[in-house]
């Protein structure tokens, strides 16, 4: 059922998206394919936001502002983008959208599935619009027929085999954008390299003031709105390029300045921990054995 709040609108299933556009009853309850042209042609001219409550895939090449989470972006170029259920969406009034496709997954589709358990392993869902994914002619046309293979199997006569056969294809779809995510990541490795040192700056900046029981211990959030990053690609990026987290190197960072402050300082492991932000000097300590392989204290003693 649709229900309508004074800043967005909720769209909790793929009939719902259906009857926005004015297009007939979706051949298949929890999937659907929707030619964008056609979409931004049929949809309400206004300044909306939406929420749907399925995840969406969408491959266009449109020219206007797009809304997307707290951001107004202009595109004018060919890009994958991704929603996770209950993103805030919307496109302005003035978008022309020249070609493309939009596939609505539901979750209930993937429920009980390989492919609903792993849905969290592709961060992707949770980028930001500045971080769409650019695909190639070769790599369009791949994708394409992945969706095109959706659609038709749909369109058939449902039957005890429909289901499986539908995942598995949304599961090779993924699999390709994943694919394409990494020659992404590696193809801008310049523009990359830059993020990576200024986050290590940034991170040396943070334990290096003098304020950190005040400050307390950064969350990841903190550093991906410096890098006007989502943490999901920031996450991704330094794994790509570092072979670590963005919290494994606030933690390692984090072990360093402990140790300094053990090495050179008298003071208690308890005036170390709540220095470094630490609520619990018993999380401190848990932290620093995890990551050196000594408590706090025995690695004093040894040094």
């Amino acid at each position: 059922m649709k229900r309508v709040t004074p800043s967005y609108t909720d769209l909790e299933s793929i009939s719902d998206l259906h009857d926005l556009v004015q297009y007939p009853r979706p051949r298949h309850p929890l999937i659907s394919v929707i030619d964008h042209t056609d979409f931004y042609a049929r949809r309400p001219k206004d300044d909306a936001l939406y929420r749907f409550g399925f995840y969406t895939i969408s491959c266009k090449q449109f020219e206007g502002l797009l809304h997307y989470g707290k951001g107004l972006y202009d595109f004018r170029e060919g890009s994958l983008m991704f929603t996770a259920p209950w993103q805030v969406i919307g496109p302005g009034p003035d978008v022309k959208v020249d070609e493309g496709w939009a596939l609505f997954i539901h979750p209930d589709l993937l429920h009980g599935s390989g492919l609903g358990a792993k849905m969290h392993e592709y961060t992707f869902f949770q980028y930001e619009t500045n971080e769409a994914l650019h695909v190639s002619e070769e790599e369009k046309q791949i994708l394409k027929d992945c969706v095109h293979k959706i659609e038709r199997e749909y369109s058939q006569h449902i039957d005890k085999h429909t289901q499986s056969v539908i995942v598995s294809n949304v599961e090779l779809l993924l699999n390709y954008c994943n694919r394409f995510y990494d020659r992404q990541f590696y193809t801008r490795a310049k523009v990359n390299a830059d993020v990576v040192q200024r986050f290590e700056r940034l991170v040396k900046e943070y334990f290096n003031q003098p304020a950190l029981i005040e400050a307390g211990l950064p969350p990841v959030s903190y550093f991906a709105s410096r890098l006007n990053l989502s943490t999901g690609y920031l996450s991704d990026l330094l794994q790509k390029f570092t072979g670590k987290t963005t919290q494994e190197h606030i933690h390692l960072e984090l072990v360093e300045k402990a140790k300094s402050l053990l090495w050179s300082t008298e003071k208690s492991i308890s005036e170390i921990a709540y220095e470094l932000g630490f609520e619990h000097p018993s999380h401190f300590a848990k932290l620093f054995k995890a990551k050196t392989g000594k408590s706090p204290s025995g690695f004093r003693e040894l040094n």
